[in-house]
């Protein structure tokens, strides 16, 4: 029997067994130590009258889009339709760059404002409340864009809301605007102990839906977008959206709820008149403290005869979570990718899954043959196992350069990892080895992964939800990696009386996308907002002038953005000291707690005051979507990748038994 019905057989038999163990182990954990998802997707709705049906009924939201700054409010409800009193636990996910600043709880008329508090504190009162059979609602965050929810005491024919409102800036790239609502949270693959691929946390074992079941709540969205510059294009490419346009600098977006809505993330994109970027600055002037945002457009792109020979290393998630659609749109994405290479570039391509593999000892020149070559190998690729992705970085930083030209990283997968801030850290200590630009792949791809990667490694990221964006996205990198750096940055602030200024060090700037500052000011708005640099042209500088900014009451969201990115800056350089610190968690806390912001260490807890049930009820774990395109081999149903001796032959063809023999002895220490 050949390797492929192999193959097919156990994956076949592997989906059968958990399609008819599904009623045993609805809602069970899978054990860290298998070193599979801790996602259980089969749920059971049990024909007992006495257990609830399913709590969450709707999400519905609601965005505001004033120039580059969204405010989204989300509307969550839930209904006890069983006959006993439930807590209701639900893990959704938000934007990578969300400031999360309010929360409430609507019980029956009343409602019921939340308060911000230590995260301890904030589970210890939510606790109490739920023992004294009072109505109460948690919200805390277990990622920067994967939050937790939890609902005690909702009542036999209960409608309860919950509330949350969040702010986040909108920074275009090449000119194009892009608001995204990410409406599931994708699964993650938390790898065995010892692996360092894992990471404990409760929030992981989301059960998800069979992907033959389809979801019983609705997903509504509703935009209202005001640009002072008028709008030449805007659309989704995700969802069909009605369009209305009340005026040039006006546009009204809606999404009817539905069922169907909510198993991808939610995309909004829209270019402004004119071929520049909104350059300038916001102001808001507060009682206490005013803050300020400028938006800087970068210098001009330069030909592609004056960048430098380059190393590109692809390193390609092939894990369970990638087969199918994943994996066929990251195939055509590399073919694009490879194929867009210089002849003076060099290339290399690792494959990774529960373990990593490449093609060649060192990186090849990016001819057509060896290209030919990379590809049949890629092409007989498909998905299974776990996702290494923390081993496939170490392995590639620990590869031997040929030459002293630049490397750089491509990381293209969708993310669905528990060890993001673990990744992040790695890269940030290597940054003398590899810029690092990371491909999410997927309908609902784990962006503060790809985000987070692309910006500890200096890089961009890109996202590609569907086969028809690979092309696209493959010739975007390609304009984008053929721009000068912008090196060595310096900000000039002379008038104005700025201070605890973000980011505190510019990063260096690759395409056409603005630099943001953000910080707090004193006295009179004017003076001058100045960076300068170097490019392959020469040394080069860029004015802002505040007094042609524009003073807004309702930029208050700059107060919550400055807070959001402050605590965002502490966690990332206590990190590259060795890890979060006593006084980063003392800071983060507090600015928490006195910008009534969402963090790691604070959370939002709402309580009804009145005692509603002296019954002991149940809890319901919310299941969530299996995100578009993506297949059960994700959560609990993964077989093993594609045999080593198979894959090995096929290296031994593509760049000579010889040379691959030696590679495989001196990685076995022979």
């Amino acid at each position: 029997m050949n390797t492929l019905k192999i193959r097919r057989l156990l994956l076949a038999s592997t989906v059968i067994l958990n399609f008819l163990l599904a009623p045993l182990t609805a809602g069970a954990e899978v054990d860290v130590e298998d070193g599979k998802t801790l996602s259980p997707y089969f749920f059971v709705q049990s024909d007992d009258p006495d257990t609830d049906r399913l709590p969450l009924k709707s999400t519905d939201v609601n965005v505001k889009i004033t120039g580059v700054i969204a405010d989204v409010t989300v509307a969550q409800h839930y209904r006890n339709e069983g006959k006993r009193p439930l807590e209701a636990r639900y893990v959704f996910p938000a934007s990578s760059h969300a400031a999360v600043y309010a929360m409430q709880m609507h019980v029956g008329k009343r409602v019921l404002e939340a308060k911000i508090r230590g995260k301890q504190q904030a589970r210890a009162e939510y606790e109490a409340a739920k023992s004294a059979g009072k109505s109460a609602s948690l919200l805390e965050q277990e990622r920067p864009n994967v939050f937790q929810m939890n609902v005690a005491n909702v009542l036999p024919g209960d409608d309860i809301a919950v509330v949350l409102h969040y702010t986040e800036t909108i920074v275009p790239t090449e000119g194009t605007y892009q608001f995204v609502y990410p409406a599931v949270v994708g699964p993650r693959y938390n790898g065995p102990a010892g692996s360092g691929s894992g990471v404990k946390g409760q929030w992981v074992q989301t059960p998800y839906l069979p992907s033959a079941v389809a979801p019983t709540s609705t997903f509504a969205i509703k935009v209202d977008l005001v640009s002072p510059i008028p709008l030449q294009t805007i659309a989704s490419s995700t969802h069909d959206v009605d369009i209305k346009k009340p005026g040039r600098r006006h546009a009204v977006l809606d999404l009817p709820a539905s069922t169907r809505n909510g198993n991808r993330d939610f995309m909004l994109d829209y270019r402004l008149a004119g071929k520049t970027i909104q350059t300038g600055t916001l102001l808001y002037r507060g009682e206490d403290e005013s803050f300020f945002m400028t938006m800087i457009e970068p210098p001009a792109r330069v030909t592609a005869d004056a960048v430098v020979p380059r190393e590109y290393v692809f390193i390609v998630d092939v894990s369970g979570s990638m087969n199918g659609f994943p994996l066929a749109t990251a195939k055509t994405l590399l073919r694009n990718l490879v194929g867009n290479l210089r002849p003076i570039d060099t290339f290399n391509v690792m494959l990774f899954s529960g373990n990593n593999r490449v093609l060649a000892p060192q990186s090849l020149p990016a001819n057509q043959a060896n290209i030919d070559q990379a590809m049949a190998v890629i092409n007989q690729q498909s998905g299974g196992g776990g996702t290494e992705l923390l081993p496939a970085l170490r392995t590639a930083l620990a590869m031997d350069k040929a030459d002293q030209r630049s490397r750089n990283f491509v990381v293209i997968t969708d993310g669905y990892v528990t060890v993001e801030k673990e990744a992040f850290d790695l890269i940030r200590n290597n940054l003398n080895k590899a810029n690092v630009f990371a491909f999410g792949i997927g309908s609902s791809v784990n962006r503060f992964l790809m985000e987070g990667l692309a910006h500890a490694g200096q890089g961009e990221a890109f996202i590609v939800t569907n086969g028809e964006e690979a092309k696209t996205a493959a010739a975007t990198f390609k304009s984008y990696i053929e721009s000068p750096v912008w090196t060595h940055l310096g900000l000039d602030i002379q008038g104005l009386d700025a201070y605890d200024v973000l980011p505190a060090r510019l990063p260096d700037l690759f395409a056409g996308r603005p630099l943001v500052i953000i910080g707090k000011w004193r006295g009179s708005e004017e003076g001058e907002i100045s960076v300068s640099g170097i490019t392959s042209m020469g040394k080069i500088r860029q004015t802002v002038t505040v007094g042609d900014g524009i003073i807004s009451e309702n930029a208050v969201a700059l107060r919550y953005l400055w807070a959001r990115g402050r605590i965002a800056e502490l966690g990332d350089y206590s990190k590259l000291m060795g890890g979060v610190d006593d006084d980063a968690i003392r800071q983060i806390t507090s600015l928490g707690l006195k910008y009534n912001l969402l963090t790691d260490y604070t959370s939002f807890i709402a309580i009804d005051t009145t005692v509603r049930t002296r019954r002991e009820g149940g809890t319901v774990d919310q299941p969530s979507p299996l995100p578009q395109g993506v297949s059960e081999l994700a959560v609990g149903a993964e077989v093993p990748s594609t045999p080593e001796p198979e894959f090995y032959a096929m290296m031994a063809m593509a760049v000579g038994v010889g040379a691959w023999l030696r590679h495989r002895g001196k990685a076995h220490g022979c």
